[in-house]
């Protein structure tokens, strides 16, 4: 099992990659794959990834969903916790 410098529910950035910049939290941890499943505190359009499925009994047209992102683990950093005192 691999240790990771983050863990599930941490805030972090992306420091490269199409989403560099933006701020989220870990939304899951892929072992296997050594990425993680991010979910992006900004609303933009951006943020949330589009995958092209086949039909199926459940979307019997097919098409375009929505799903989130994964990164990654290297270009994740954590990010420091606010004090406000």
């Amino acid at each position: 099992m691999n240790k990771y410098h983050v863990k599930k529910g941490d805030k972090v950035v992306v420091n490269s990659g199409n989403y560099r910049g933006e701020k989220a939290t870990i939304a899951a941890i892929l072992p296997k794959k050594d990425r993680v499943v991010l979910a992006f505190t900004s609303n933009k359009d951006h943020a949330i990834g589009k995958r092209t499925i086949k039909k199926s009994k459940l979307n019997p047209n097919g098409g375009m969903i929505e799903r989130s992102v994964s990164v990654h683990v290297s270009n994740v950093n954590p990010v420091a916790a606010d004090k406000t005192e």
